[in-house]
C-alpha cells in the first residue's frame, strides 16, 4: 500500500497536465461550424478594374515591394513572391503582417484564387485577412478568404464570413482566376485603461462591391476550436495568412488603408 501511493500521485499529476483544463479546450472544431442558412449566390458583375487609392491612403502594397510587411514567423523579410504587380503566398515562408499597427480604419484589398486551385471545402484557396492580430498571442479577428465558388463548406467559414462567427449576407464570389475585392470598415474593440472589456469590435464588409457584413458586432477573437473571446489591445498589425493548401497559391494586389481617427 505504501508503494501504491506515490504511483497514484504521479498518475494524478500526469493527468492534470495532459488533460484539457477547460470546456473551451475540450471542444471539437465541428461544434462551432454552422451549415445553414446558406447565403444566396449572386453575380457581382465583372471585375471593373482596380480601385485607385485616395490621396490620404497609406499604401500597403502597390505591386513593387513588400517593405510594409514582415514575416510573422521570423519578424524578418516577408518572403512572399512579388511578380507582375502582385504578391503571391509562399507557403514555406508562412504568414505575413504589417509593420505598422492600426486601430479603426477603411481597408481595400484585392485577391485572386488561381485557376488551377486544388482541394475542396476549407482546403481550397484558403487564407485569411486578420483585421487586427496579436503577434504575442497568435490570435486575431478574421474575415475568411476562400474559394467559395461552387465549393460547399460551413457557411460561417466561407468567403466573406467573419470566421466561425457571422455568415455573409450573400455569396458574390467570382470564379477562380478572377480578381475578388474586399472593402472593410473596421472599428476596434474598446477596453478600459485597466484592460476591462467595454465595447465589441464592429465590421462592415463589401465583397466584390456587395455588402456581406453590415456593421456586425464581433463576439471576440477568431478561434478554430472554441468560442470567441476578447483580450485587450490598443492597436495591432493587419495579417495575411499562409494556410498551407496544396497546389497554386493565392495572390494579392492593390492594398491600401485609411486610418479613421
Amino acid at each position: 500500500m505504501t508503494r501504491a501511493i506515490p504511483f497514484l500521485l504521479i498518475a494524478a499529476i500526469f493527468l492534470s497536465i495532459a488533460l484539457p483544463t477547460s470546456a473551451q479546450e475540450r471542444m471539437r472544431p465541428e461544434e462551432t461550424e454552422e451549415w445553414e442558412p446558406v447565403p444566396p449566390v449572386i453575380d457581382p458583375g465583372p471585375f471593373a478594374g482596380s480601385l485607385a487609392p485616395p490621396s490620404d491612403a497609406i499604401i500597403l502594397f502597390d505591386g513593387s515591394n513588400l517593405d510594409e510587411w514582415a514575416s510573422t514567423r521570423t519578424r524578418g523579410d516577408a518572403g512572399w513572391r512579388v511578380h507582375d504587380g502582385v504578391m503571391s503566398v509562399v507557403q514555406d515562408a508562412g504568414s505575413i503582417h504589417t509593420h505598422r499597427t492600426f486601430r479603426d480604419y477603411q481597408l481595400h484589398l484585392e485577391w485572386r484564387v488561381p485557376q488551377g486551385v486544388m482541394g475542396s471545402g476549407q482546403a481550397r484557396g484558403n487564407s485569411g485577412l486578420f483585421m487586427a492580430y496579436d503577434l504575442s498571442r497568435g490570435q486575431g479577428y478574421e474575415i475568411q478568404i476562400l474559394d467559395s465558388y461552387e465549393n460547399s463548406t460551413y457557411v460561417n467559414g466561407m468567403a466573406g464570413a467573419t470566421y466561425k462567427q457571422s455568415i455573409p449576407l450573400v455569396n458574390p464570389m467570382r470564379p477562380p482566376g478572377e480578381w475578388q475585392t474586399y472593402d472593410i470598415i473596421w472599428r476596434a474593440p474598446r477596453f478600459s485603461e485597466g484592460g476591462e472589456f467595454m465595447e465589441p469590435a464592429r465590421v462592415t464588409a463589401f465583397f466584390n462591391g456587395v455588402l456581406v457584413q453590415d456593421n456586425v458586432e464581433m463576439e471576440g477573437e477568431t478561434y478554430y476550436i472554441g468560442e470567441p473571446e476578447y483580450h485587450p489591445y490598443e492597436s495591432a498589425p493587419i495579417y495575411l495568412q499562409a494556410h498551407g493548401d496544396p497546389g497554386p497559391t493565392l495572390s494579392f494586389r492593390n492594398i491600401w488603408i485609411r486610418p479613421i481617427e
